[in-house]
């Protein structure tokens, strides 16, 4: 039988929250082991996009120069309509003076997964294990039991404390029996990859283009290198079978929708893929000696890039608070902190303003869509009131609110 390896933590998941989680652990002296299913880091095209905050603490632990070489800064983003063409462009630098990062940085979380690994390697108190897939837990007073998949069948470990950085569908999650509170939306999202430079449209690297029949959020970003690609999410209405909204007319549609070209027109193709979306927030992040962390604890639409982001900043939270716990004897009262101060920022920042994004862009009342209109070219033409904006959706004010949590 596979020896279980000498951990103070176990971690379910190898995507950037559960890594992140380890590494913040490992510079802190915490032995851990990290369980992933699969049988190496994932591709995973979704989420791209980082928050000022989200940079200052990945420099923390020694990844976000290297960030910088791969990523693509975006400096300036524009909020958009598709009948009536750019409604404002906010400039981060505004912001110059709350952050040494006034900018939004686009790079894939595929890129930052192997950054996350090169540094865990220099803690051999560190152990990721792949193809191990968690399956059960049974909470004990002084540990969690856990069963697990392996490829040499399954093994039966014990941890004095286990985290949850396994994705919405959190097996972690679903075995402590949390509740996933929320809903799920009725429409799906595309994502769908294109060569074609949007910024010869007069596009910057991000722009939403608001819509009441199909939205579109666009992005550049860096791929394999230059010239890079432009992503597009846009809502896929119930009425659209998934296999017609993988094929290329569909693709091609969309693209024509927003560059205004005629009929004979085609764009290359790289990637296309569709997906369920979900507003959900675990009514725990704490259960005795399981914590959550990332999409395990909370999912949300990616208007505004809040997810990943979030998630980022629930493994610095959660890494700081357990190695006190573990290395200097604070009394584990210290994670419930955890919990209010993540999950309140999670209901009153990411999932409010993701929802009012996502309501905002889909606006089908003329007059209500002219009055948003209105409201973010006023906004952005006062510097005062586009630095407040800007506070917001950068996320720096969700930090401050979760530091004023006690």
């Amino acid at each position: 039988m596979l020896e279980q390896p000498k951990a103070q933590v176990m971690i379910a998941g190898a995507g950037p929250v559960g890594l992140l989680t380890a590494l913040v652990l490992a510079q802190r002296g915490v032995s851990c082991v990290v369980l992933e299913a699969e049988p190496s880091l994932t591709l995973d095209l979704r989420a791209g996009t980082f928050h000022p905050p989200t940079l200052e603490m990945l420099n923390r632990v020694g990844v976000a120069d290297a960030m910088m070489t791969l990523g693509i800064q975006v400096s300036r983003w524009q909020s958009c309509d598709l009948e009536h063409g750019r409604v404002a462009e906010w400039d981060l630098s505004l912001l110059k003076n709350d952050t040494p990062y006034p900018f939004r940085l686009h790079l894939e979380q595929h890129r930052l997964t192997p950054l996350l690994m090169d540094k865990l390697k220099n803690f051999p108190h560190v152990q990721v294990l792949f193809n191990h897939r968690f399956e059960s837990l049974t909470q004990n007073p002084n540990d969690v039991t856990v069963r697990i998949a392996t490829p040499d069948g399954p093994v039966t470990w014990t941890t004095p404390w286990l985290v949850a950085a396994d994705g919405g569908r959190s097996q972690v999650r679903k075995s402590a029996e949390i509740e996933f509170a929320g809903y799920t939306w009725p429409e799906r999202y595309s994502v769908i990859s294109t060569t074609y430079d949007f910024g010869q449209l007069g596009y910057t690297e991000n722009a939403y283009i608001s819509d009441p029949e199909q939205w579109v959020a666009l992005f550049k970003m860096p791929d394999v290198g230059p010239p890079g690609l432009w992503r597009m999410t846009l809502p896929v209405g119930q009425d659209v079978p998934d296999d017609m909204a993988m094929a290329g007319p569909y693709a091609q549609h969309t693209i024509r929708r927003v560059t205004g070209a005629s009929a004979d027109v085609m764009y290359p193709l790289v990637h296309q893929s569709i997906y369920s979306v979900h507003q959900r927030v675990a009514v725990n992040l704490r259960k005795h000696r399981v914590l959550l962390a990332g999409d395990a604890a909370h999912v949300n639409n990616p208007l505004g890039g809040f997810g990943l982001n979030s998630g980022i900043h629930d493994a610095i939270s959660l890494g700081d608070m357990l190695a006190e716990v573990i290395q200097e004897g604070v009394d584990d009262n210290l994670l419930d902190l955890y919990h209010r101060q993540r999950h309140t920022v999670n209901m009153e920042y990411v999932q409010q303003l993701s929802v009012k994004n996502k309501k905002n862009l889909e606006e089908k009342d003329p007059e209500l869509r002219m009055q948003r209109i209105r409201e973010l070219q006023e906004t952005c033409a006062d510097p005062v009131k586009a630095r407040v904006f800007l506070l917001n959706s950068s996320m720096i004010n969700s930090i401050a609110r979760a530091n004023a949590i006690l």
